[in-house]
């Protein structure tokens, strides 16, 4: 019976010289992993002389080797990197009766590889083609065989993880996590699971995201392992940025909202005259839909407080109402206030960029007070909006859809300015979907009486003293014009409250412009003819009072309105005059 033991001792001569012969790089070794045989040009190229140790040279190789020995593998092939050049090792056990001796490996020099992929040109282009995509790809690739052993690395992976491939190739993941050079490997698992494994890793304070696909044979049989990874470090960080300022934008819009409701809950809308009764009634039935509004009216009138009422009954009450007035910011900044900007859009700029009105109002209401003032440019971007919903930030290209009802307010003659050029037409027939009219204070003499008192009694509350309206006073105030409307009926109320010196406002306390209006507006006695009686004197004023109504108002209706009295009685006395 033969001893087919290997041991380090010199080899037959025959046998030495049949490897020579191979023109391979041929080791043979035993199951402790030391040569027994070394073909010529394994000693040249490897530099291994016989009985080295492949154990100690080539612990990376002999972790795979050695699977082969102990029966757990038929064969295995094994990239090796040895000095500046590559090999494929394949191994294969030596039997002899059922019973593993040793291993005979083959080493393939990359190079012979290389010849002979020449001789295949269609071959080569693909290899060529293959490996340009895997090297020009801007995320990482990781080729492994079926153990999880690293075959292939690409410049991307090299810079991810700042090593070169040269230190990575040939080694299996498993030493690699052992080493902390990965907390995890994606390749190892599919390996493992047989399927498509996704993992987020942290790699030197960066966060990795890698996707490692299993690839098969015919047989079904896994062969190769393909790992792609990404450096998410930045767009993580981006977005832990944009979801805090998404949290300061929704605290805004809560903390605004509060304030709206607040405010809204305060105010109390008196209304006594028909024509204001009408346009508040107007502005409930509008709030349901979702229509534009045009609020016209003087300045003073509480545009905004119909803006408030719209929005407050409208299926958008729980959402913001942003306001903004266009003539109190500069032209040159309504288009970033309304539509926002991107950073670096112009000098100043925020450098995160800011959202504009549109977005601050998305889900809800946006009141554009004095429209009118509105630019030309900025108009062209309103219109827009109105006919696709989209909007564009400052310095960006990109449109951005929001949900926004727009409520528009002016003291100007629109039609006019239009005429002249100075507002957009089309941009008019948008906004004008319904109109409001609110009624001026002077055309509204029911409301004056009701409102000096709810503002007396409240700016008293306010200052914690109590204070009320003389006859004469209240008289005074009645007959006053306004001209400022309801803004300056307020004022006037709170400048009453806080100078009087008494708990009681006579006519003494009223501000000037109301007491001058006053005498101005009384009969002077000693101009009037000798002998005129007192009905003719009354017939006089009537007729005055009627033909200024006449020239002011389109019909006897609306004279009546004004004037506090009914229709029938403005017609009789119409015909009483002849006017």
């Amino acid at each position: 019976m033969h001893n087919y033991s290997m041991s380090p001792h010199t080899p037959n001569p025959q046998l030495q010289a049949l490897a020579d012969a191979s023109a391979r790089v041929m080791i043979i070794f035993d199951l402790n992993g030391t040569t027994t045989l070394l073909s010529k040009l394994a000693q040249e190229q490897l530099e291994l002389t016989q009985g080295a140790s492949l154990k100690k040279e080539y612990p990376g190789f002999w972790k795979q080797a050695s699977k082969v020995l102990d029966g757990s593998q038929v064969s295995c092939e094994i990239p090796l990197q040895i000095s500046d050049r590559e090999y494929l090792a394949g191994v294969n056990p030596f039997i002899v009766d059922n019973h593993i001796y040793g291993a005979v490996c083959i080493l393939v020099d990359g190079t012979q590889l290389d010849t002979m992929t020449r001789r295949l040109p269609s071959f080569q282009t693909l290899s060529r083609e293959l490996d340009t995509i895997i090297d020009s790809s801007s995320d990482g690739l990781f080729v492994c065989d079926s153990d999880a052993n690293v075959i292939r690395m690409n410049p991307a992976s090299e810079k991810i993880h700042n090593l070169p491939a040269i230190e990575i190739v040939g080694r299996n993941m498993r030493e690699l996590i052992e080493t902390s050079f990965i907390d995890r490997s994606a390749a190892l698992e599919a390996s493992i699971s047989k399927e498509r494994v996704t993992l987020l890793q942290n790699k030197d304070d960066h966060k990795l995201i890698s996707i490692a696909t299993p690839v098969f044979d015919e047989q079904g049989t896994l062969v190769r392992i393909v790992v792609s990874e990404r450096d998410i470090t930045e767009i993580d960080n981006l977005q832990h940025e944009l979801e805090q300022q998404e949290a300061i934008k929704n605290g805004f819009r809560d903390q605004m909202l509060a304030m709206q409701q607040a405010e809204l809950e305060s105010q109390q809308i008196i209304a006594r005259s028909p024509s204001m009764v009408r346009a508040l009634q107007q502005s409930i039935k509008v709030a349901k839909a979702d229509s534009s509004v045009l609020i016209l009216g003087e300045t003073g009138v509480g545009k905004g407080l119909i803006a408030d009422l719209i929005h407050k009954y409208s299926p958008r009450t729980e959402q913001p109402l942003i306001k903004i007035n266009c003539g109190a910011i500069p032209e040159s900044l309504i288009e970033a206030e309304l539509f926002g900007y991107e950073k670096g859009a112009f000098t100043g700029a925020q450098t995160s960029g800011k959202p504009g009105h549109f977005e601050l109002a998305d889900g809800g209401t946006l009141f554009l007070d004095e429209i009118a003032e509105l630019p030309l440019s900025s108009q062209v971007k309103l219109l827009r909006f109105l006919e696709d919903g989209q909007i564009t930030r400052l310095g960006d290209t990109r449109n951005r859809t929001v949900n926004v009802r727009v409520l528009a307010a002016t003291h100007q003659d629109i039609e006019q300015l239009v005429e002249q050029g100075r507002f957009r037409l089309d941009l008019y027939y948008r906004l004008n979907v319904i109109p409001i009219q609110v009624p001026a204070l002077r055309e509204r003499h029911d409301c004056i009486v009701p409102l000096i008192r709810h503002y007396i009694d409240s700016f008293s509350s306010q200052t914690g003293s109590h204070r009320r309206l003389t006859r004469a006073a209240l008289d005074a105030l009645t007959t006053y014009t306004y001209p400022g409307n309801v803004r300056e009926l307020m004022n006037l109320c709170e400048r009453m409250v806080v100078m009087s010196e008494t708990e009681l406002i006579d006519t003494p306390d009223l501000p000037a412009q109301v007491t001058s209006h006053n005498n101005e507006n009384k009969l002077s006695f000693h101009q009037l003819p000798s002998g005129q009686s007192l009905q003719h004197a009354l017939d006089q004023v009537e007729k005055s009072l009627l033909e200024a109504a006449s020239q002011q108002y389109q019909n006897q209706s609306e004279i009546a309105i004004a004037l506090g009295v009914n229709q029938s009685t403005i017609a009789r006395k119409l015909k009483k005059h002849n006017l």
